[in-house]
């Protein structure tokens, strides 16, 4: 079984996919996303995905595969593929992929990594306020044509030989963020932050979480930030959020872990100490579990 390294836009030189890279996007008029194309194999048997913070679409240039998914040790859902289809996550969790093409053609696809902040003015001019706990609906072997026209822009504009307009891949990639949004946004997590916590205690507590991320999970203190009892707290903050508090602090630390891996050259072992973890192994562990890969592998480069 392969690991895949993790594929967000801060690390794009991290990023490791099976087949051949045809062509990949720098920064620039790219600023914000990602492109990349690539040739598949015509046969993956097993893929671990790491989780993604980005909105990630697949799209469909060429050829005719079966792609099968799984959530790690669960069942296998397949789908069957062709020339603009699409696959759109946003997985908190890693996954496990694997496909076969089913005639000699080609198997090309598009990925494109939407970058936070373009995700998060789409919310904003979309839903009129701010939300981090806005999920995108998973879709596998989809078929959208507005989407495949932004793409199809965005995919022109890529593989011209003019140097790209930062206004025009900016636009469109806006374009597509605010149509992920209007289409795809997950009605029921919107439904769910109904009744939960207020936004001003929520941001009160995830602050106070960040910072101090280095010292030992305290509910009671968090709590009380709140102004409420623990039971209390707990239910509110899970329906606002979607994680537990225990979940939310331990996803905190592993993005800050990621940040310190990615940008600075401290050790393993003086990373997990930096978010709380005086053993390299629990670290490891915990970092694995979280992000679908060991710490090590999170951090090596092409």
């Amino acid at each position: 079984m392969k690991t895949l390294s993790p594929s967000t836009l801060a690390e794009a030189s991290a990023q490791r996919m099976p087949g051949k890279l045809v062509a990949s996007s720098s920064s620039g008029p790219w600023k914000d996303l990602m492109v990349r194309i690539y040739s598949l194999p015509r046969i993956e048997q097993s893929i671990i995905v790491p989780a993604v913070a980005e909105p990630l679409i697949v799209w469909v240039l060429s050829g005719d595969a079966v792609f099968e998914e799984r959530e790690l040790g669960g069942e296998w859902q397949a789908n069957r593929v062709k020339a603009n289809d699409f696959f759109l996550t946003t997985s908190p969790t890693p996954y496990e992929l694997r496909w076969k093409i089913a005639d000699g053609t080609p198997f090309e696809a598009l990925h494109l990594y939407l970058g936070l902040p373009i995700f998060r003015r789409a919310i904003k001019e979309v839903l009129g306020r701010e939300t981090a706990s806005l999920r995108l609906r998973e879709i596998s072997g989809g078929r959208d044509p507005v989407l495949s026209a932004f793409l199809g822009q965005l995919h022109q504009e890529f593989k011209a030989p003019h140097q790209a307009s930062a206004l025009f891949v900016q636009g469109i990639a806006q374009s597509l963020a605010v149509h992920l949004v209007r289409r795809y946004a997950d009605e029921s997590g919107l439904r769910e932050q109904r009744g939960g916590l207020p936004a001003f205690k929520l941001r009160k507590v995830t602050d106070f979480m960040e910072a101090h991320l280095a010292e030992n999970f305290r509910l009671g203190r968090l709590s009380r930030e709140a102004g409420m009892s623990e039971f209390h707290f707990c239910r509110l903050f899970r329906k606002t959020t979607g994680l537990t508090p225990t979940g939310y602090f331990i996803r905190l630390r592993m993005e800050k872990a990621r940040a310190l891996l990615r940008e600075t050259s401290k050790s393993v072992l003086e990373v997990g100490l930096d978010v709380g973890y005086s053993s390299p192994s629990h670290f490891t562990q915990i970092f694995q579990r979280e992000v679908g890969i060991l710490p090590s592998e999170y951090r090596r480069r092409d």
